[in-house]
């Protein structure tokens, strides 16, 4: 479980995340982290989060934020909130490392997704954009349920395809 201080990268995406406030410093009301992006990164897909509320700060650098259909150019000191439901992405697209402040209410699994996420990552088990393969991925969103879900596809359709994949995993004993 992460605390507040722990680093944790992404090397295949080019993220780096930096814990500030965790779910269990703020009772799972929050969970806050420096995200850092080099030149070119972005987070490994868009995705929804049905039931929490991200806002993104602007620290330094230069980003694109994808909020639905529209894409939103933030410099340094603006930011936006992203109500639930909202599919959305993340893009680093200045010369400079990019770091932005990320407030997630509430908290739910979502620091454990990263944690896992990113170990993959370390051990070359992801594909070039970070993102890890399907079983391993199904066991991750099957133990994280209701943080992220893909846009585009239905939830109820994902969350029955993630749970057959998760069983489909456990019984060839994959390691997420």
């Amino acid at each position: 479980m992460a605390q507040p201080g722990d680093v944790i990268t992404n090397p295949a995406s080019g993220e780096t995340l930096h814990f500030i406030d965790t779910a269990a410093t703020t009772g799972g009301e929050l969970l806050r982290w420096e995200h850092t992006l080099r030149p070119g990164a972005r987070v490994p897909s868009d995705h929804i989060h049905p039931v929490q509320e991200e806002r993104f700060e602007v620290l330094s650098g230069r980003v694109s934020v994808r909020v639905g259909r529209e894409r939103r150019e933030l410099t340094t000191g603006q930011s936006i909130i992203l109500p639930p439901g909202t599919t959305h992405g993340l893009r680093n697209i200045g010369d400079d490392e990019a770091r932005v402040l990320v407030d997630v209410r509430p908290a739910l699994r979502m620091e454990e997704l990263f944690e896992r996420v990113c170990a993959l990552a370390q051990v070359g088990r992801v594909n070039r954009r970070g993102n890890p393969r399907a079983l391993p991925a199904a066991l991750i969103a099957d133990s994280c349920r209701d943080v992220a879900y893909l846009p585009g596809v239905p939830v109820a359709l994902q969350k029955g395809g993630i749970s057959a994949l998760a069983v489909l995993a456990r019984l060839l004993r994959v390691d997420a």
